[in-house]
């Protein structure tokens, strides 16, 4: 029984984060300023706060600061990169996704942390290096080789809960725009006792 639970939520997550890489989404990244029921004032990193909805069917998802070394053979990551001449990715941060959440937004496309930015997400298939990693990153439909700098930061995300919500959090807000210009959010993203959620 748990087994299907988790799987369904890992599909569910499949299909909401592929919805969230979408044209129509827009990612906000801040601080959590107040809660308010079911509405949010988060102050982005620039510019002026912002309200954003959040709904029962919202996917609330836990960060945690995590290290290199949580990087592994098999781990499924997401890694935003910038393209390299030669071909790889060189990555800008990495996110570690916990087990339940396997195949979120599996694929390569892309991102907003720079110009050509990219976003991989995908299973680890080989792993090498002692300072820094070159990660083998599959996907379905293909592969990215991935260099991994020692400093990039490296965020273990977990299903997280309302209760994670507190002012004061940092997080990454899935937003999307309804006719009547509110915003509200498919994903969010809320790191935990500090956390900033590196994705």
């Amino acid at each position: 029984m748990m087994k299907s639970l988790l799987t369904g939520l890992a599909l569910t997550l499949t299909m909401a984060a592929t919805t969230a890489r979408a044209d129509d989404i827009v990612r906000y990244r801040g601080t959590l300023e107040k809660v308010d029921g079911s509405t949010l004032t988060i102050k982005p990193r620039t510019g002026d706060s912002i309200t954003v909805t959040f709904a029962n069917d919202t996917k609330i998802l836990a960060a945690t600061t995590g290290q290199l070394a949580d990087i592994k053979s098999e781990s499924y990551i997401g890694t935003a990169a910038i393209p390299q001449p030669d071909g790889t990715q060189k990555a800008l941060q990495v996110t570690v996704f916990a087990s339940s959440l396997r195949g979120t937004a599996d694929g390569h496309y892309p991102w907003d942390l720079g110009s050509n930015s990219t976003m991989t997400n995908g299973a680890v298939g080989t792993l090498s290096g002692t300072e820094g990693r070159t990660l083998l990153v599959k996907y379905q439909g293909g592969e990215k080789k991935v260099t991994v700098p020692d400093d990039v930061p490296v965020t273990l995300v977990d299903p997280g809960e309302k209760s994670i919500l507190v002012p004061g959090s940092k997080l990454v807000a899935f937003t999307k725009k309804g006719a009547d210009g509110t915003l509200s959010a498919p994903i969010l993203i809320v790191g935990r006792n500090g956390t900033v959620p590196s994705m």
